[in-house]
């Protein structure tokens, strides 16, 4: 390549993160890393309405936690400061009236009442080739109306001025040469009534200001793509345009439809990175960080989202990512998200994570549930016992919680059907009689007493299991009795033999 690579990931300041928005940047962020290019964060702060307190900082930490932090951002800025476009706002004006000095653009004066009294009067109304001759603006208006117009500060609006019966046609690097008949596309808006740009100008501008080489974005901007392709053009600017790749929706589950926070609150699950509370409502939706993911396998299931390395590998590090990326894996189709396949994901990780790396989030978890635990070794032992049955983070608390506190309830219908006189008694001389030097000896001794009772020791086991942790899960029930300890595990023996009894 004769550049160097120049990606940006522009998100606006709105609520949210979407993983749509995630896949986004971790696409921009792969190539960039793949071609030893730039990562570039732009907060498109342009739509001052829908602006929301604390959303720019909220991108930024999903961005950290995912592992894909910018190279330039309004937080670490590059040479192409700035790095919001509502710092960038008097640039725009001056390329709007550039468009029309040049016959490209023109002023629209239309009130919003107007608007709406047309869009009652026609079905479908587009403000374009058919309709801008019947509205109220600079192409219908004399020079001098609009020059008074403009004296006297009227709200207007500057709109592109499409050109009737051409073709436009661009190569998109994921679905080939694409094209689009300029008569299905309306005059966008380019610069708003409060002087700030609309995206169609904003994106193009600063991508040219910004040395923008490649811009990715989700495939709904593709019928955006014949006004930004005019505008590069009609500034001059053709031969510095971007290469374009318009990724694959992430679709609903039943693959009908792009996937939305109204079917992850339907289906029960996360559609955002991180937890978002909305400061107005006070609302907050589910982040997949919060409900239990690591970020290694948030960003591996969201690679996979769309991308495969053409082999059958599933599990792969950000690292591994950087050096296998490549444009021509990414489908044209959109891609199911399925929400079990990502918890296998994370599984997968936790499995190969070392007991010091898992521990802080088990920790905090613990900690939500009230446990509290000082001995980090102690608390590493168990993380490796256990890690191969969770799922998710929280499920370290099922998993472990007994090993700190003493069983609240027992799943006394599992033992009760079977329970005997004897079957205590057993347990009352296991209780007196063993030791715990390590789980191999443990069950040796625990065996050679039942067969001196005349039991079966598969008759015994899952009694024993209940008494120490209170149902039928968890690891091997010797290595939780010699982790419990013996004086633990006699009181415990002891306490589950009454409720058994009664």
């Amino acid at each position: 390549m004769d550049k160097k690579v120049r990606v940006r990931f522009a998100p606006s300041p709105t609520g949210g993160l979407h993983l749509g928005g995630v896949r986004t940047a971790l696409f921009n962020y792969l190539f960039a890393r793949k071609n030893n290019g730039t990562f570039v964060l732009r907060v498109e702060d342009t739509d001052q309405n829908r602006f929301v307190e604390g959303a720019e900082e909220y991108i930024v930490n999903c961005l950290n936690w995912c592992g894909i932090t910018p190279d330039e951002s309004p937080a670490n800025p590059g040479n192409y400061g700035p790095y919001r476009q509502s710092e960038r706002k008097p640039s725009y004006r001056k390329f709007a009236e550039q468009l029309i000095s040049d016959g490209y653009a023109y002023y629209a004066f239309d009130t919003p009442e107007e608007l709406d009294a047309k869009r009652k009067d026609t079905p479908n109304f587009q403000y374009g080739q058919s309709t801008r001759m019947e509205m109220r603006n600079s192409l219908t208006l004399t020079i001098s109306e609009v020059e008074d117009l403009l004296a006297a500060k009227t709200p207007h609006v500057i709109r592109i001025k499409v050109p009737e019966n051409e073709i436009v046609h661009f190569n998109d690097l994921i679905r080939g040469d694409v094209s689009f008949e300029t008569s299905l596309v309306d005059d966008k808006v380019l610069l708003k009534a409060d002087g700030m740009p609309t995206y169609h100008l904003a994106v193009v501008v600063d991508d040219k200001a910004m040395e923008i080489t490649h811009a990715f974005r989700g495939e709904e901007w593709l019928p955006s793509a014949p006004t930004h392709i005019l505008l590069w053009k009609y500034l001059g600017w053709e031969s510095d345009m971007p290469a374009w790749a318009h990724l694959p929706l992430i679709l609903k589950p039943d693959g009908h439809g792009k996937l939305s926070k109204r079917d992850g609150d339907r289906l029960g699950f996360p559609v955002y990175a991180m937890n978002w509370t909305d400061p107005k409502t006070g609302d907050t939706t589910n982040g997949f960080k919060e409900m239990g993911f690591l970020p290694e396998a948030f960003v591996n299931m969201l690679a996979l989202l769309g991308w495969n390395d053409g082999t059958d590998q599933e599990l792969f590090s950000l690292k591994e990512l950087e050096e296998k990326f490549s444009i021509d894996r990414i489908s044209k189709a959109g891609a199911k998200f399925d929400f079990e396949k990502s918890k296998w994901y994370n599984h997968e990780w936790i499995k190969t994570q070392s007991a010091e790396l898992l521990s802080p989030g088990v920790r905090a978890e613990l900690q939500k549930a009230g446990i509290e635990v000082s001995d980090d070794k102690f608390l590493n032992t168990i993380i490796d016992l256990i890690k191969d049955r969770c799922n998710l983070l929280p499920d370290f608390v099922a998993q472990s919680g007994y090993f700190f506190t003493n069983p609240k309830e027992y799943d006394v219908a599992s033992v009760k059907p079977k329970w005997t006189p004897e079957k205590a008694e057993f347990f009352n001389t296991f209780s007196e009689t063993f030791s715990l030097n390590d789980a191999v000896s443990a069950e040796e001794s625990f065996k050679a007493l039942a067969a001196e009772k005349g039991f079966k020791p598969g008759e015994l086991m899952l009694p024993f299991r209940i008494m120490l942790v209170g149902g039928k899960f968890g690891p091997g029930v010797f290595d939780i009795a010699v982790l419990l300890g013996v004086e633990e595990t006699k009181n415990r023996i002891s306490k589950a033999i009454e409720v058994f009894n009664h």
